[in-house]
């Protein structure tokens, strides 16, 4: 397929889509393990106890596999035919092997050695092979199990993927499932189904789970649309919504707002002093948060040798992940210049924050947002009541929560309430599957829970409740229904004459 200058397609081309540059986000993968960095020169990155650099990926398409070298360098991996089935020494079963751990002629020291030459993985693979005296008694299954065992210790091989929902949602629920507030994967598409989210829509959402539910709702619609973040404290946290590195056009149409200020616009006594002593604490989170995610990256690079530990106290799917700073242009207070200019700067931004809180307070006050989604550590019956009033009728609403009975209370309220129909509260239930010639079979670990689903439509109420015509007329049917018809009354003498 040809590139063209100018693409059919309205939205505009990601500069980043298919050659990875220096700046982009990058998940890295290995196996089933999953770390998502920022691609920056001479930059040491370490990855299941291998450590490397980045800079031969660059220019690279994404999807690539590298193989690390001596000196922490990546080099893409050349394919190679895999022997086929018929050159295959096998044996009928293993009921002979003893793994009394002597089978294998080579010793650590031997394989330390070869290490130490700079032998390739692959090569320290085939030796282990050639010196294992019962692989050829084995059975198929059980050689192919052998030679990917030791493939996953010895070669280092990695492939760079691009950040997408479904990574990155994948990433953060096997490593820490805290910081999303325990939401599978599966969880939040269903979210993103039920609530509608597409492009051109005008979406509120609020969220605690380290920014994954926006990121998501960012690339499903495309940098189409709007945004209104409703975030508690000092300002948004967005440490996974900079994981899917966006271009700044998808920033455009991203609005916040602070949440303690939602029931002052409510009650229409939201003014523009109100946000006066606002940007002073979230400027302070914002500039503070290069540091706070430093922090938090070395705490992650320490957890990494205890992730890489025994995979059997872990799921198929675990990953790593390094938290990266969601503002690429913060600087150290001593590369800033002098004091004069940071004050400057500080200011600038607050002034600019201000005006998006007050863009973001029009488009609220609108009242006709298309969705809601609400997805906290809080509990939502408060938060989705009042949240309600902003959404305009027909449109849906999904709440998420890790137990169902903050959510069975909030859809009493709701019930009581009105204004809603379609009321439903779900869960989904996975199960992951292995599929292989022979032997597909579900999975012995599976997943307890992904946490619960409330979702809905809003309706309009108020014409109801206005008009008194409505509930006469109501009552006029179902008295109509209990009675006969006059015309039946009228027929059965006619017939018997």
């Amino acid at each position: 397929m040809e590139d063209s200058g100018e693409p059919l397609d309205p939205q505009p081309p990601h500069p980043g889509d298919h050659r990875i540059r220096d700046g982009d986000f990058v998940v890295l993968k290995r196996e089933d393990v999953f770390k998502a960095v920022q691609v920056q020169r001479r930059k040491k990155v370490t990855f299941e106890k291998q450590w490397f650099y980045l800079d031969n990926i660059i220019g690279h398409s994404y999807g690539t596999t590298f193989e690390v070298t001596n000196g922490g360098s990546l080099q893409p991996k050349k394919k190679k035919e895999e022997p086929t089935s018929e050159t295959k020494e096998a044996g009928t079963d293993n009921r002979n092997i003893i793994d009394d751990g002597k089978s294998q002629k080579l010793t650590q020291d031997d394989i330390k050695a070869l290490k130490d030459k700079g032998i390739k993985g692959e090569e320290i693979v085939q030796q282990l092979i050639e010196n294992s005296t019962t692989f050829r008694d084995k059975t198929e299954f059980a050689q192919d199990k052998y030679i990917k065992k030791k493939k996953k210790k010895y070669e280092a091989i990695i492939t760079v993927v691009k950040p997408s929902t479904r990574i990155l949602s994948i990433m953060y629920y096997a490593r820490e499932p805290g910081k999303i507030n325990h939401m599978r994967y599966d969880t939040l598409a269903q979210m993103l189904t039920l609530g509608n989210v597409r492009a051109g829509n005008k979406m509120i959402v609020m969220e605690t789970c380290a920014g994954l539910v926006l990121g998501a709702m960012m690339e499903r619609m495309g940098g189409f649309g709007s945004i209104i973040q409703l975030y508690p404290g000092g300002g948004p946290v967005r440490a996974a919504t900079a994981c899917f590195g966006f271009p700044k056009s998808f920033l455009s149409g991203l609005y916040e707002f602070p949440l303690n200020k939602v029931d002052s616009l409510l009650n229409g006594t939201f003014s523009v002093e109100m946000l006066a002593s606002e940007p002073k604490d979230s400027a302070s989170v914002e500039e503070s948060n290069g540091t706070l995610e430093e922090k938090q990256t070395s705490e992650q690079d320490n957890e990494d040798s205890v992730a890489e530990g025994p995979e059997s106290h872990h799921p198929p799917e675990q990953e790593t992940m390094e938290i990266v700073s969601q503002d690429p242009e913060y600087k150290e207070p001593k590369e800033r210049g002098n004091k004069k200019d940071y004050i400057q700067e500080k200011q600038r931004r607050q002034e600019e924050q201000r005006k998006r809180h007050l863009e973001a307070a029009a488009l609220l006050s609108e009242r006709n947002a298309d969705g809601l989604i609400v997805a906290s550590r809080f509990h939502p019956t408060p938060l989705l009541l009042s949240l309600l009033d902003f959404v305009a009728p027909s449109r849906p609403f999904v709440v998420y929560c890790q137990y169902k009975e903050p959510l069975l209370e909030c859809y009493t309220k709701l019930r009581e309430r009105g204004g809603v129909i379609n009321l439903r509260l779900s869960e989904t239930w996975l199960r992951n599957y292995q599929v292989l010639p022979d032997r597909s079979h579900p999975k012995l670990l599976m997943s307890g829970g992904g946490g619960y689903l409330l979702s809905g439509f809003t309706v309009a109420m108020d014409n109801f409740k206005a008009d008194p015509s409505l509930k006469s007329n109501a009552s006029t049917l179902e008295s109509n229904k209990t009675e006969e018809p006059a015309a039946k009354k009228r027929k059965c003498p006619e017939s018997d004459s």
